[in-house]
């Protein structure tokens, strides 16, 4: 009898998502996974795609999100997402998640980037998980629990300190209970004021939660500056003591003095890897974006204003440009701002493309997707690798650009059943085409679509055709080593 699928998509150019190389062939879905990958001229199917000339990838992988509330707002947070091909993302980075917590005001920054007040309603990380299978998303949501989040409530908003015994315990079995209902992992933001006064044993004996459950450690880092280095051996000690794998976030080295100091990182993080589990993401610009800290704003450093809750009109507004206006220096500005987000250029285009193209890195836009003015890279990061650094600068294949942002990330993950074309797997897939791929988001215009990406499939069911969402919601919580 001849094979019957839901859908076939036909004489595409496949890349795997494993770094291997590229072939024509066919690929046939039935339900969520997928049923045949080959020459599939004897089978039919109730719907057939025609790709003739087209790639057709694993749904591409964001590593690291803000996406938290997004992931429950529907089409109108996440176009900006499955648009670029997008099939799961990865929340509760950099010690920030919407759970477990229950605030009645809004809490300190930065954790206001992802809820305002009336969002941090998720007493428990199980009523997060419902929240995900009752409303329903556009993408898979993998997630992890912030340091920062459970040391608000834990200290009850007195975190200017190192935490004491009872908080830490009570932190530690937040954590463990949230593994439980489906969790994957434990985020810390150490640079940021609620988090850097935790020291090294705070996060270890929180950490310690991750120990029988196979969690993963991941870090916005102490310092990605002067003191990057000595980050990473923190990172690393974290990782070692708990024995559970360290994800290092958005890789950098930070601010003009040094530049050029990712020869000296790259290494580092190569020597802790032949001992350790260990990995890091990276986004394709040389600018980052977070909440606005006026006491670490510089003259020698560009930033931009994304939002501000006083000054809403200064959003997409140079901070110079700003203080001048207003007759004063940038960190006064900064401070009339305030609760405000910020672009800084801190980083050099060298260090951007040597941390892309090593082994070790993964794709993650860190976009923030409640920005007023946001960060380019919300809407363009993925077609920015596929188009500019794999095709325009040929930093690399095409065949590894794709694998940073599938098989390599859902392997560090423990994604079960994700990242790869393979029978068997789940049809999280993007149609796009290789030729013409491209980000068009920039930062004077943010807020536009990529080109090229023309199909997007999440567990079998398309969230994104002919350049618009599908309004399909078949997205579903993923927990590491578990499908």
């Amino acid at each position: 009898m001849a094979l019957r699928c839901d859908l076939i998509v036909r004489d595409v150019t496949l890349f795997d998502g494993t770094g291997g190389p590229r072939r024509i062939g066919d690929v046939g879905v039935t339900g969520d996974r997928i049923t045949a990958v080959g020459d599939l001229s004897g089978a039919s199917a109730d719907r057939e795609v025609i790709g003739t000339g087209r790639a057709l990838a694993p749904g591409f992988i964001d590593a690291h999100t803000h996406d938290d509330r997004a992931v429950l707002c529907g089409p109108a947070c996440m176009t900006c997402k499955i648009s670029q091909g997008v099939t799961t993302v990865v929340v509760g980075n950099c010690g920030v998640s919407l759970s477990p917590a229950r605030f009645k005001s809004a809490p300190p920054p930065p954790l206001d980037l992802i809820g305002a007040e009336g969002w941090w309603r998720f007493g428990d990380f199980g009523d997060y998980a419902r929240a995900l299978k009752t409303q329903g998303s556009e993408v898979n949501t993998y997630a992890l629990v912030g340091h920062q989040t459970m040391r608000v409530e834990a200290m009850d908003g007195d975190v200017m300190r190192p935490a004491k015994d009872g908080e830490i315990a009570f932190m530690h079995s937040r954590l463990k209970a949230a593994l439980s209902e489906g969790a994957s992992g434990f985020s810390t933001g150490l640079y940021y004021p609620p988090n850097m006064h935790a020291t090294t044993e705070e996060v270890i004996a929180v950490a310690e939660a991750l120990r029988t459950t196979g969690g993963i450690y991941s870090t916005h880092m102490r310092d990605e500056a002067d003191r990057v280095c000595a980050s990473i051996e923190e990172s690393c000690k974290i990782g070692k003591r708990v024995g559970v794998q360290v994800h290092i976030s958005h890789h950098k080295c930070s601010m003009p003095e040094n530049h050029g100091r990712s020869t000296q990182t790259l290494p580092l993080l190569e020597a802790y890897a032949a001992s350790q589990p260990l990995a890091f993401d990276m986004y394709p610009y040389p600018a980052g974006s977070t909440v606005l800290m006026p006491e670490r704003v510089r003259d020698d450093t560009r930033i931009m204003i994304t939002w501000s809750v006083p000054h809403p009109e200064m959003a997409g507004r140079d901070l110079k440009d700003i203080a001048r206006g207003w007759n004063t220096d940038i960190k006064a500005a900064a401070e009339q701002l305030l609760p405000a987000g910020q672009i800084t250029w801190q980083m050099d285009e060298e260090d951007v493309q040597r941390i892309m193209a090593h082994p070790l890195s993964m794709i993650g836009s860190d976009g923030i997707p409640h920005d007023a003015h946001p960060h380019p890279r919300l809407w363009g990061t993925f077609p920015r690798v596929l188009g500019y650094y794999s095709r325009g600068l040929g930093l690399f294949s095409l065949e590894t650009a794709i694998h940073k942002m599938t098989g390599r990330t859902a392997e560090t993950y423990g994604m079960v059943d994700r990242g790869t074309i393979k029978v068997g797997n789940f049809a999280d897939l993007v149609l796009f085409d290789a030729n013409t791929v491209i980000d068009l988001a920039t930062f004077e215009t943010p807020k536009i679509m990529s080109e090229g990406i023309e199909e997007v499939w999440s567990n079998g069911v398309a969230t994104f055709r002919n350049r618009e969402a599908t309004g399909e919601k078949p997205g579903r919580l993923l927990t590491r080593n578990r499908e």
